[in-house]
Formats: C-alpha cells, sequence, structure tokens
C-alpha cells in the first residue's frame, strides 16, 4: 500500500527566525503503520507536494490552526482526483467537525495499535467517517521510535548548522492551563514513557541535539530525576519546556546536557526573577515565552513586563498575543463572554490579535505586541542572541568532544571561526 503523509506548509510568526524544525507528530504516527504500508513523507513547508504521483491513501498531518485551511485545499485536490483522504494530529482533533467536510476519514486520538483496524477497512471498502479513539488512549509501552528515517535531514539545517531533532519522553499533562489544549489533547493525567524506551530512542538518534517536546518535564519529580541520570552518557545537548525548579533536579538535568528551557514569564514576580538566576546558575539558559493580553494585561503592566525581562538577561525571548484555540479554558470564556471576533484560522497564529481584550483595543494590543519586541531586541538583535545561544552549545559539545558539523564551511561563516578551535572557545 502506497501511503503519502502531508504536513501542510504554514507561516512562521513573523518575528521568528526562520528555519524548520523537522516535525514530530507525522513521523511518531507512521511509526504505528503496519509494515506492509509504504509510506512517503513530504513536508510543505520545504517541499512541493506532487499531486500526480499515484498513492492509495493520503495522510494529513497538522500540528497548528494555521495548517488546517492549507489541509483542506490539499484534501480537495486529492479528493476529486478520487484518492482517499484521512486527516489526523492535533489540529485535527481541535477541528475536526469542519475538517470532516474535506476528508474521506478522520482520525481522532493516539494511533499507536489502531492503524491495522482503519487499514482493514479501506482495504474492504467501509472505511469510517470518524474513528474516534480520544478516549482510548494506548498503553505508554506501545510507544515506540518515530520514523525520523522519513525525514529529508538535510533540510533541516540552518545556515549549515544542525538543528534538533524533537523526541517525546511522556504523553499528557496534569497541569490544566488557561490558554493551552494539551489536557484535552492528551488527557490530564500525566503518562511517561517507560525510561529505557525513551533513552534507546535518544541513543539512536543521528543527532547530539535534542528537543524534549513534553508539554513539562516537571510533573513527576522521580520519574524526571531518573530520566536526567539515565541522559547523563548520551552526551546529548537538549531543550525543553520547563524543569522542576529544585536544585537536585536542575543538577541532574545540567549533567544530563539541558542547554536551554521554554520558560513562561507571567508576572516580575521575584519567584520568577530567581527561578530564571537558579537555571542560569546551572549552566542553562532560557528562553522566555511572554504570552500578552490576559485579562490583567494593562498597557502598562505590558511595558513593565518588558523591562522585567531585560532585568533578568533571559537569552531569548518570544511574545505572543493570547489566541483562543478551540478546546481551551480561554476559548469557552472568550465565546461565552462575545468578545471573539475572528474565527478565520489563518489568523490563529498567535501574533494576531483575533479577540476583545479587556483593557486595550484590539489594535493596541497589537501594537504593544510589536512594542514588545523591538524593546526587547532593541540592544542586540535576535540573530545575534541566538547565534549566543548556540555558541553555549558549541562550547558544551567541545567539552564532550561530541561537536560535528554537517558543513563546517557554511557554520564556519554562521557562527565563526572561533567556534572551532581545539579548546572549544566561541
Amino acid at each position: 500500500m502506497r501511503f503519502k503523509l502531508i504536513y501542510p506548509k504554514w507561516p512562521k510568526l513573523k518575528r521568528q527566525t526562520e528555519f524548520h524544525l523537522p516535525p514530530h507528530g507525522p513521523v511518531v504516527f507512521a511509526a504505528s503503520l503496519p509494515d506492509y504500508v509504504d509510506v512517503e513523507f513530504v513536508d510543505e513547508n520545504l517541499e512541493t507536494i506532487d499531486f500526480d504521483d499515484p498513492a492509495d491513501l493520503v495522510g494529513i498531518s497538522m500540528m497548528l490552526s494555521l495548517q488546517v485551511k492549507r489541509g483542506w485545499e490539499i484534501a480537495d485536490t486529492y479528493r476529486k482526483k478520487g484518492v482517499k483522504v484521512i486527516f489526523g494530529g492535533i489540529s485535527t482533533m481541535l477541528h475536526a467537525e469542519e475538517t470532516m467536510k474535506h476528508a474521506d476519514s478522520v482520525f481522532l486520538g493516539e494511533a499507536e495499535g489502531k492503524m491495522e483496524k482503519v487499514l482493514s477497512d479501506l482495504r474492504n471498502g467501509r472505511l469510517q467517517q470518524v474513528y474516534n479513539f480520544m478516549e482510548d488512549r494506548p498503553p505508554i509501552e506501545q510507544v515506540g521510535p518515530a520514523r525520523r528515517d522519513l525525514l529529508k535531514k538535510d533540510l533541516y539545517s540552518y545556515k549549515g548548522v544542525q538543528m534538533v531533532d524533537l523526541v517525546h519522553a511522556s504523553r499528557g499533562c496534569r497541569f490544566h492551563c488557561y490558554p493551552c489544549c494539551v489536557a484535552y489533547l492528551g488527557g490530564k493525567q500525566f503518562r511517561p514513557r517507560p525510561i529505557d524506551k525513551v533513552v534507546k530512542e535518544m541513543a539512536g538518534i543521528d543527532n547530539n541535539r535534542l528537543f524534549l517536546v513534553d508539554n513539562s518535564l516537571s510533573q513527576d519529580t522521580e520519574w524526571e530525576m531518573e530520566l536526567f541520570r539515565e541522559m547523563i552518557p548520551l552526551k546529548k545537548k537538549w531543550c525543553s519546556h520547563p524543569i522542576e525548579d529544585k536544585p537536585e533536579v536542575l543538577d541532574l538535568a545540567a549533567q544530563a546536557g539541558a542547554w536551554y528551557v521554554y520558560q513562561a514569564v507571567f508576572d516580575t514576580s521575584d519567584y520568577i526573577r530567581e527561578r530564571i538566576r537558579r537555571y542560569h546558575d546551572n549552566g542553562i539558559a532560557v528562553e522566555g515565552s511572554i504570552l500578552l493580553g490576559l485579562d490583567h494585561h494593562t498597557e502598562d503592566y505590558i511595558k513593565k513586563l518588558v523591562d522585567f525581562l531585560l532585568e533578568i538577561e533571559l537569552e531569548l525571548a518570544e511574545f505572543t498575543v493570547l489566541t483562543p484555540f478551540p478546546h481551551t479554558k480561554a476559548f469557552d470564556d472568550l465565546k461565552q463572554q462575545d468578545r471573539i471576533f475572528s474565527y478565520d484560522w489563518n489568523d490563529y497564529s498567535a501574533d494576531k490579535v483575533v479577540y476583545y481584550p479587556k483593557h486595550v483595543s484590539p489594535d493596541r494590543l497589537q501594537q504593544l505586541l510589536h512594542y514588545a519586541w523591538d524593546s526587547f531586541y532593541q540592544d542586540e538583535s535576535q540573530e545575534l542572541k541566538m547565534f549566543r545561544l548556540f555558541q553555549q552549545v558549541i562550547r558544551k559539545e567541545m567539552v564532550d568532544k561530541t561537536f560535528r558539523p554537517r558543513n563546517r564551511a557554511l557554520a564556519s561563516r554562521a557562527f565563526g571561526k572561533k567556534a572551532y578551535t581545539s579548546k572549544g572557545h566561541a
């Protein structure tokens, strides 16, 4: 069976540096397919879809709301040609009802152990419109290594520098944060994968740099510490979402190769100031994740928050505005209050205001978003700050003798010759 798996294109945030991470969801899904399925993966962000290339089934994997309208267009094109189309992924689950109008089938939930039935139904002419496994999650032990062999590795570098490969050590989240839909998608129970399987998968990845995409590693202290202990011999360098704020955990994370974390900076408290300092004391850099437009955010509050970010010396910061994605508490509240004025999913980019803020107009919040980006990067550009972040990982790799650029000449031009001296100074 020829199965073409497509990841629709989507525009980057206007202020983000232009590079592409290898998609994780599609290759995790592909690992759940039976051996008799011949899979071709197309990342439309970097490749062109050949609509004339024959396929027995087309799968469209969507992560972001920004991808759904393009995904529908792709599906409509194939279905006009008589090719069956099945949708899956995070944004399929968030936009299931609308997506059904463009699909022969919609798969909701986690795919491990489920795809044999779907493909059997396809072969026997009884493909169902919806396969809903949202509440029938597979045993976490069934989650195997992702099909990274499907990725065209050379597409995922930046100026000759190897970027990160994505891996996950758990599913589900016991937190239920206001703007987040992870509890809906993966359940409110933290489900850690067996550590030996996670470490084996990491060891098999031909890349020294990883991104642990778990919603938060800070959910089970003993599991988190054991994971870090087992990661130490790998000598991988990795980034992640928050690490638990305990000295013994941060120390182990540093030993395990923690490079930097995405840490939400949600106020100007001493707790946040000290949390950032403790990361730094352990040699872990911080990219602040700053969400603007919550109901307590006045113009003055946002400006003070930006000043605070400069004081605590974040390595990087990424600013977004509150975006009410379906199946979040934010969506429920704002919809009930009749404050959402756009349901065009192409506007749900996290850098466009689609609702009426409480203390400022939508236009003013949009201006404050630009103000935040401009103010934080006014003395040192985003590109230069990212350069410094990569210098840090190169230094760590030099110490461990694990540094290996894909293209030394291009990398040297991008990051400077000093990054490649035998002493590892950058």
